[in-house]
Formats: structure tokens, sequence, C-alpha cells
């Protein structure tokens, strides 16, 4: 009995290979959401500014949804590269 360290049936590597790959993918998703969240808040922010209207809020959202997005990428790189395929 493992009481339930792993799955049964499955071997513990290949099992936290996996774990490995998937936090990958998460990480991924977080930085295209990101991604497509900056191209937003800078057309925003461009709008605001041509308009003359006040974008200092949207400046400042955009500076941070970039640093968010540069930290994530950074994290990113730690992670060892995707080598499985997607079950379903």
């Amino acid at each position: 009995m493992t009481g339930g360290a792993a799955p049964q049936g499955k071997k513990p590597d290949a099992w936290l290979g996996h774990k490995r790959v998937r936090s990958g993918e998460d990480f991924d998703i977080i930085i295209g959401f990101l991604g497509f969240s900056a191209v937003v808040l800078l057309v925003v922010t461009v709008w605001m500014e041509v308009t003359a209207q006040p974008a200092l809020g949207w400046a400042l959202g955009l500076l941070a949804v970039l640093l968010a997005l540069y930290g994530m990428t950074r994290l990113r790189r730690r992670l060892p590269a995707r080598t499985a395929t997607r079950r379903n």
C-alpha cells in the first residue's frame, strides 16, 4: 500500500512528468490572457489620449499588465520544455 502517493497502475515518474507539462500549459494560458489584455489596454489608452480624455488610469493598468506578463514569461522559462502531448 502506498497510501495514495501515486495513482494505481501508473508509474510515479510518469505521473510527475505529466504534472509538469500541465503546469507549463497553464502558464501559457495565463501568458496568452495577459497578452490579449495588454493589447486591449494599449488600444484603449491610445484612444483616450487621441480623444483628449484622461488616460492615466488606463496607462497604469497597462503598465501593471506588462509587468505581470514579463514576470510570467520569466517564470515560464524555468519550466522544462513540453515533450508530451495532451491526452483526451
